[in-house]
């Protein structure tokens, strides 16, 4: 193959063994079931127990919000550090929650489809009856999706997923001790090339014969051309 400059080079790619099946998220839950009983993981909600009374705050234009571990939610308009409009998102839930986190699974997360990483997982709160919304007469309501991120605790967004409904993510660097939460990283081959001689060419025999090797282990499978 030719680089932009227009030398030719001879490439061999790596031989890379088959890929494993992925572990499925039911498969992952069991295996750490399974460390359990040798080391006691902490849950993500154990590890998260180092927010409690703490209270952050995300300024975005006009608004900002301060969340409350466990506690609630708020939208505030401020003026000289004076609150002079406010709504209540949601109030932490701890029975939703629980319902929620128990229809998923035991250990519960979910793919956070706002991540640019795709594989990201997040662990979620819910915070119900906060102030009522004009629009549809029923409480704000929030989820709350905790993500393992470094290197602090912080608001990374807020959005409306629907009306008088949203999302907060909260980066938690003390999520990414727990096993679920570690980012999956990619795995990369390297190619090695030799740059041929200019004066190489590329010799061609009809009666030259390729195997082609189909992907089986059974030998009764390969032709040769």
């Amino acid at each position: 193959m030719p680089n932009k400059d227009g030398n030719n080079f001879l490439c061999f790619l790596p031989k890379v063994g088959k890929a494993k099946k992925p572990v499925t998220h039911q498969n992952t839950s069991s295996m750490i079931v399974e460390t359990e009983k040798r080391v006691k993981l902490k849950t993500p909600d154990e590890l998260l127990e180092v927010l409690k009374n703490q209270c952050f705050i995300r300024q975005e234009g006009w608004w900002s919000y301060e969340f409350c571990y466990q506690k609630q939610l708020r939208q505030l308009h401020l003026e000289e550090d004076k609150v002079v409009q406010e709504f209540v998102l949601g109030v932490y839930d701890e029975e939703a929650t629980a319902a929620f986190n128990q229809n998923l699974s035991d250990i519960s997360t979910l793919k956070d489809p706002r991540s640019k990483d795709a594989s990201q997982r997040y662990h979620a709160h819910q915070y119900t009856n906060g102030t009522a919304c004009d629009l549809t007469n029923h409480p704000r309501e929030t989820e709350v999706r905790f993500v393992c991120s470094e290197p602090r605790a912080m608001i990374s967004s807020i959005t409306e997923l629907s009306t008088c409904k949203y999302a907060l993510t909260i980066q938690c660097p003390m999520l990414c001790k727990h096993p679920l939460f570690q980012e999956e990283r990619p795995v990369w081959h390297t190619i090695n090339c030799n740059i041929l001689p200019k004066d190489y060419k590329d010799t061609k025999v009809d009666d030259t014969h390729f195997t082609m090797i189909i992907d089986s282990d059974d030998p009764s499978t390969h032709s040769t051309k």
